[in-house]
């Protein structure tokens, strides 16, 4: 007896002790914000096959019952769980191998009167096939903690009981039992743990032959082996990295929209302008058109001068919208005054000096008028003969890009 209480009492202490070890772990754990709150969950969802765990230990049990005197018992426990959340899991597992105490009258479970107890000793085997809901206090009251040592686990069990006779005899009972346990877990490395499993289990009285409800606690020690991946990652990690990267991403595009809309502004205002041209250019011709007052064509065509075709900068060839501007300029306006004789057409290459070297910006007003004479003799027909072809660097200017041109005059 004095030895059941010892064991009885050092198992209450070793509670107690494991029971204060939520504390100690919060105060250890280093998943706090900036702030000093505890980062909980939510957490990325696993694979099927990570988060198993598989367990076995051995301790002792005492079979508890009305009118009977207890006595001490071996007890195995083997269990395979896998946890769905840091917090929340459950397992199926085999408690069992004998229990007994003492009776004052025999049965089939003991027949031998024991002189010194002067009683009778009652042992049966049991196996109890139970499922267990875990709940890890530890983590869902301190936050995840994939390093932290002890882990406090409180669970809830039932299952099917069977006993079983001993040494030959002729019993067998089988019974509905549940209740509940403690289960700690002592981190040993990433996929060992060593488990002390303390649990209280109900059934009814009949499972030994008598009456009214029996209880059973027992304690365990073993080990258990973490199988899969066995750790968690709070899903505000991956949102953390994925925001960082976002950022970045937000940046350069928004970098870009901005160069966009710069470029938009500047073609915005050049196609302004070349609609104004062209609307002079219509006015003038839509007059000449109506000229009943004997005006020169030849004056009236140099003072239309001048009109231009623009290029992009450092090209010294033409985009395809300025293509279809020189082709109307060509067709209605140069191709005309081409046939007055007293018209020569003046064909002046021109570039800013806001962007290159002189040297480069002299060479390129240059290619700028030859490639626009060489259009006009080539594809319009002018005789070579009425074109003068010029060049010129234009100095610095608000609007540099209304200087990347070629002017024609008459």
């Amino acid at each position: 007896m004095k030895r059941l209480r010892f064991i009885l009492g050092a198992s209450a202490l070793a509670a107690v002790a494991l029971t204060a070890s939520p504390a100690v772990n919060a105060q250890e754990n280093g998943n706090r914000d900036e702030y000093g709150k505890v980062v909980r969950g939510p957490y990325e969802t696993n694979r099927f096959g990570d988060n198993w765990f598989i367990g076995a230990g051995g301790g002792i049990n005492v079979f508890l019952n009305d009118g009977y005197k207890t006595n001490i018992g071996p007890s195995l426990d083997v269990s395979l769980g896998k946890w769905f959340t840091p917090a929340v899991g459950m397992r199926i597992g085999y408690s069992g191998l004998n229990t007994n105490y003492w009776a004052d009258d025999p049965s089939v479970l003991g027949r031998t009167l024991d002189k010194e107890e002067n009683m009778y000793q009652q042992k049966f085997g049991y196996m109890y096939i139970h499922g267990d809901f875990l709940w890890n206090m530890s983590d869902a009251l301190g936050g995840y903690k994939e390093t932290r040592f002890w882990d406090l686990v409180p669970y809830l069990h039932a299952g099917y009981f069977r006993a079983y006779g001993l040494d030959g005899a002729s019993y067998v009972n089988n019974e509905i039992a549940a209740g509940a346990g403690l289960l700690h877990n002592l981190r040993l490395s990433n996929r060992l743990d060593l488990i002390v499993d303390m649990k209280a289990t109900l059934v009814n009285g009949r499972v030994d032959g008598s009456a009214g409800v029996a209880f059973l606690p027992s304690v365990t020690m073993g080990f258990a082996v973490d199988m899969g991946w066995p750790d968690f990652v709070r899903t505000s990690t991956v949102i953390g990295a994925l925001e960082a990267a976002t950022v970045d991403q937000i940046a350069a595009l928004e970098a870009a929209a901005v160069a966009l809309e710069l470029a938009n502004a500047t073609l915005e205002k050049e196609n302004i302008d070349l609609q104004n041209a062209n609307g002079k250019l219509n006015e003038q011709v839509n007059a000449l058109k109506k000229n009943k007052g004997g005006i020169d064509p030849a004056e009236f065509y140099k003072g239309m001068s001048p009109v231009a075709v623009y290029f992009n900068i450092g090209k010294a060839t033409l985009a395809t919208d300025e293509m279809q501007h020189l082709d109307y300029i060509a067709r209605n306006i140069v191709a005309k005054a081409g046939k007055l004789d007293k018209v020569y057409i003046t064909v002046m290459g021109s570039a800013d000096s806001n962007t290159g070297t002189a040297k480069i910006n002299q060479k390129l007003s240059e290619a700028r008028g030859k490639y626009i004479a060489d259009m006009l003799t080539s594809k319009y027909g002018i005789a070579k003969d009425r074109l003068v072809i010029k060049s010129e660097v234009v100095k610095a200017k608000a609007d540099p890009e209304l200087e990347r041109a070629v002017k024609i005059t008459f």
